[in-house]
């Protein structure tokens, strides 16, 4: 059993615990809603160098002084960007709860940036870069991600671009703690074997030195579609197939990760089914679908033979096509069980939960409540995944190639088919 509790501080700081007593462990974090789409244009990759940075020291520990207080009693520390989250967060046992409160508000609050750690870690990310560069199933969807969002903070590259890290100043990351790392933007998490009032006061009394909130107004998502291809000698060809999808917070969200699941979420999916088990066209096929706050993205990855290319793209249009009109009631209920279970299995991990709340609070300021999000998938229908899957794919295709590419066809012939 589980009990959630939320609570605003004065300064319009939220704190959620979801306490369960049967486990030896907590998972606390800060969350703050800003990622890569907060970023001015000039300093793609600030919010990501500001994740690293807040790690390399502050007025009363060194970088190794905070991997070592944590580490020394087990626990394990770490960070992530995305476009719209930043989250800092440690797991550890329960009675050590205070060490890891104590080290995230010191690195949350007093981070102090020196240059000469700024320098290293300038390098570090350059080389984080040009491994990202070097792995093509992670660089095709880089250059999806810019050519779906073209001149958008939202598409640009979570890392940043070579040219910005490179001059990247001490003061634009300042500034960014400044504007964006306030109370209100920022969720404190836990949960595991802990008690909510006595881990409220805690943050209370921690958490005091957060800059005051700003307004700022977020720009519009807005979705564009078109064409990235990059020929070049690889084994393989690397083919992504997007469209716009749906907001997080909208009403067909959990339709539009049916539709996801059942055409490319798992070994019995259509497009595995059709293209790997039957074809055996690619190793790797896959589709999945991300919602921000105000749009999405769905999208199919395959891997493939730089000579299946032919052969690849137009069964993946016509199952694209057919999907919407062939759809049966075991497969989205199959699709259902998938992500249902998914979420629950979920909740055995105190990080997941944690996370989970955390960003469920960022969006919709609300505690989360299990039950009514496995009730909402159960509410999913075959009118509701039909419907969904015509929104989406309706919208301009995106596409992003990268390998040898002699046999992909036209963006325009690839459009046709999908309008046939």
């Amino acid at each position: 059993m589980s009990d959630i509790q939320f609570t605003t501080l004065d300064n319009g700081l939220r704190v959620i615990t979801d306490t369960v007593s049967d486990v030896h462990s907590v998972a606390l974090g800060v969350w703050v809603n800003v990622g890569t789409r907060n970023e001015d244009p000039r300093y793609n990759g600030a919010a990501h160098m500001v994740e690293h940075m807040l790690f390399k020291g502050t007025p009363t520990r060194n970088t190794q002084e905070i991997a070592e207080i944590v580490e020394d009693v087990g626990g394990n520390i770490n960070a992530y960007t995305s476009r719209e989250m930043t989250s800092y967060h440690i797991h550890l046992l329960k009675n050590d709860m205070g060490i890891a409160l104590d080290v995230l508000a010191d690195i949350y609050q007093n981070a102090i940036m020196p240059e000469d750690e700024l320098e290293r870690e300038r390098h570090v990310i350059l080389q984080e870069i040009g491994m990202c560069n070097d792995t093509p199933d992670e660089l095709v969807f880089d250059n999806y991600y810019e050519r779906a969002y073209p001149g958008q903070t939202l598409g640009a590259p979570i890392l940043g671009k070579v040219s910005d890290i490179s001059n990247m100043q001490r003061a634009a990351l300042s500034d960014y703690i400044e504007r964006y790392y306030t109370p209100q933007r920022t969720v404190i998490s836990a949960a595991g074997n802990l008690d909510h009032q006595d881990f409220v006061a805690r943050v209370e009394n921690l958490f005091r030195k957060l800059p005051a909130d700003k307004p700022y107004e977020r720009i519009a998502a807005d979705y564009k579609g078109g064409e990235i291809r990059i020929d070049k000698e690889l084994e393989q060809s690397h083919f992504v197939l997007g469209f716009e999808g749906v907001s997080r917070l909208g009403p067909d969200y959990y339709a539009a990760q049916t539709l996801s699941t059942l055409l490319g979420g798992g070994m019995s999916s259509r497009l595995f089914q059709e293209i790997r088990e039957k074809r055996g066209l690619v190793y790797s096929i896959y589709s999945f679908h991300s919602g921000f706050t105000d749009s999405g993205q769905f999208a199919i990855y395959a891997g493939t033979g730089p000579e299946d290319l032919k052969e690849l793209v137009p069964v993946v249009c016509d199952e694209v096509l057919r999907v919407g009109e062939s759809l049966t009631a075991a497969e989205i209920e199959r699709a259902k069980a998938q992500i249902k279970s998914g979420i629950l299995i979920g909740q055995e991990s105190m990080m997941t939960r944690a996370d989970q709340q955390a960003k469920y609070l960022v969006y919709r300021n609300q505690p989360v409540d299990i039950g009514y999000i496995i009730n909402m998938i159960d509410c999913v229908d075959t009118n509701a995944v039909r419907n969904v899957a015509e929104k989406i794919f309706s919208t301009r295709p995106t596409i992003s190639a990268l390998g040898p590419l002699k046999n992909l066809e036209s963006y325009e012939k690839i459009e046709k088919r999908l309008r046939a």
